[in-house]
């Protein structure tokens, strides 16, 4: 796994595991929900390692993850209310769209899984907050679904 850390040039991301943008278009669009001029697309490669763990977190617009290789990954997602689990990867599907607005948090099942993400309009870290900053919906989180505490 250093190995793939080393190859795509990775650094750690603060949700969690490791990335780097690999795409920012030159394309601009304006975000009606950002209120802003965003880069059309953006696109990073994430590595979680074993007992790695994206935190909660959400990103104002869609997101888009697709598997590239290792273990499959377990991602979650949650709207404030209810939890959901997915899977990418061997066995499951290979392309997942988060919906902007939505808690989301990973883990791989095994070793490592490499995973590619794309935001549109592009990803902006004034656009990301952690659930964890929320205290009324980590509340929620640990009263309805206890088990999905580790991801705060």
């Amino acid at each position: 796994m250093r190995n793939l850390i080393a190859h795509y040039g990775l650094r750690p991301h603060p949700e969690g595991g490791f990335y780097r943008e690999v795409y920012r278009s030159q394309q601009t669009v304006t975000s009606s929900l950002a209120g802003a001029e965003r880069r059309a697309l953006t696109h990073i490669y994430f590595l979680l390692l074993r007992d790695q763990i994206s935190r909660f977190h959400r990103v104002r617009h869609d997101e888009v993850w697709n598997f590239y290789e290792g273990a499959p990954l377990t991602l979650v997602t949650f709207d404030g209310t209810e939890v959901r689990t997915h899977r990418l990867g061997p066995g499951a599907d290979y392309v997942l769209v988060v919906a902007g607005g939505l808690f989301q948090a990973a883990a791989s099942e095994g070793a490592f899984s490499l995973v590619g993400c794309t935001v549109a309009p592009g990803f902006e870290f004034a656009d990301f907050s952690f659930l964890a900053e929320d205290p009324d919906l980590s509340r929620c989180l640990e009263q309805n679904a206890p088990d999905y505490c580790r991801f705060l």
